[in-house]
């Protein structure tokens, strides 16, 4: 019979997905392992391979939508096997046709009605409409059953709801000006839910300094041009990661977590170093492993190639897991201060801010400095303004000093 093939357990506590693009269309004969659809999770984009060989019966899900663990993706028939035809809606008789005496109530008639798309052993219902057209008539208050469906079998649009809700959103429209409504998807979704998540768990509170990093730029103009002439792009990134791993070795639970739920704080023995990239799609957060194994040549090579994967949408599940601490550089694209959402379950996040020249008081002398603005923001659940401060200190002693980099060890 038929094959229901249901969502796995992708693992890492995702739950659900976004589906982002159909590989397979109906009728189509698949391979086993063969990607069938591309699933945008809260990590990364995820293909999905077919669990069997057969042909495409049935996808029971559009794309946009919104699919959870164990719901049907698809209904695959396996090769040779004799697929059975869908029985149409039969049409209802006149009420002067029917046996007063076999009229059935209005409820025994509605569950008996046969819906298309879904299956026998699956739970029946009237109105047929996809996750995301339920979302979308929850939003602008339309009555699903009150709506006539022009989709396959009936089934009600996206189109179908808009038309139902016109002259209401008309309404609105006249009396303020003209919206634009976007569905929240993606990577926009996933950032939602998880910022959300982060400001109703922590108990956030940033802390700032500045950094005079005259010695680190001058190293870094120094060495970046034979770097790239070999196809390095030297930022800063790989010298942000080195201060905050040497300063994580004496602050430990900035390299924390909770777990909520048995109550123990999680003191990481390891470093997994997010590295914020800002992408078409939103901000994704790739994780540097182990990088106190690594020079900072081996950090900039790594940084560069995931910040190009991330861009381009081709970033593995695993290389954005095993996060610790995050490192986002804001700083790029002009900004000062700010106070940095936690990654969560994270327990701290540093933001670099701009660099620019300014005058500096160094031995007694007034002089001009790069100076680098930075901010912390720390769980204090899992720790205090002192340790933080301290933590933050240690950072900037880091980046003033640099040859400390090399010879300190975490």
């Amino acid at each position: 019979m038929p094959f229901n093939f249901v969502l796995p357990d992708l693992g890492e506590g995702i739950t659900e997905g976004e589906i982002r693009k159909w590989v397979v269309k109906e009728g189509d004969m698949v391979q086993e392992h063969q990607t069938i659809v591309e699933l945008e999770t809260d990590k990364a984009v995820v293909e999905v391979p077919s669990p069997r060989k057969g042909r495409v019966l049935r996808i029971n899900k559009e794309e946009g939508a919104i699919v959870k663990v164990g719901e049907v993706l698809m209904t695959i028939a396996e090769e040779g096997e004799a697929v059975e035809e869908k029985k149409a809606v039969p049409e209802e008789k006149p009420a002067e046709e029917r046996n007063p005496v076999e009229k059935e109530k209005p409820a025994e008639r509605e569950k008996s009605v046969s819906v298309v798309g879904v299956l026998p052993e699956e739970e029946e219902e009237v109105v047929l409409a996809s996750p995301a057209v339920r979302a979308l008539a929850k939003e602008l208050g339309v009555d699903l059953a009150k709506v006539k469906g022009t989709g396959p079998g009936g089934s009600i649009t996206k189109d179908n709801v808009t038309a139902a809700a016109g002259p209401k959103e008309r309404k609105a429209e006249a009396l303020y000006g003209p919206v634009e409504r976007i569905p929240l998807r993606g990577v926009r979704r996933t950032i939602a839910k998880n910022l959300i998540m982060s400001q109703k768990t922590t108990a956030f509170v940033t802390g700032m300094n500045e950094v005079d990093i005259t010695d680190l730029w001058d190293l870094r103009e120094k060495e970046k041009r034979p770097l790239l002439e070999k196809g390095v792009h030297l930022t800063f990134f790989p010298f942000f990661i080195k201060a905050v791993i040497h300063a994580l070795a004496e602050h430990p639970m900035l390299n924390a977590s909770i777990d909520d739920e048995r109550e123990e704080i999680i003191v990481k023995k390891y470093y997994g170093i997010g590295v914020a990239v800002d992408t078409p799609d939103g901000l994704m957060v790739p994780v540097v492993k182990d990088p106190a194994k690594k020079t900072i040549l081996e950090l900039a090579l790594e940084i560069q190639d995931l910040s190009i994967k991330a861009r381009d949408r081709k970033i593995k599940l695993e290389e954005m897991k095993g996060g610790t601490f995050t490192i986002t550089n804001y700083g790029h694209f002009g900004g000062y201060f700010a106070t940095p959402i936690i990654n969560y379950p994270e327990s701290a996040i540093l933001g670099t801010g701009m660099i620019s020249e300014r005058p500096w008081v160094k031995n007694g002398q007034i002089v001009i400095r790069k100076i680098l603005p930075i901010s912390l923001t720390f769980d204090h659940r899992l720790t205090d303004g002192v340790d933080a401060s301290r933590f933050l200190a240690r950072v900037t002693s880091y980046l003033e000093d640099p040859a400390l980099i090399f010879i300190e060890s975490a």
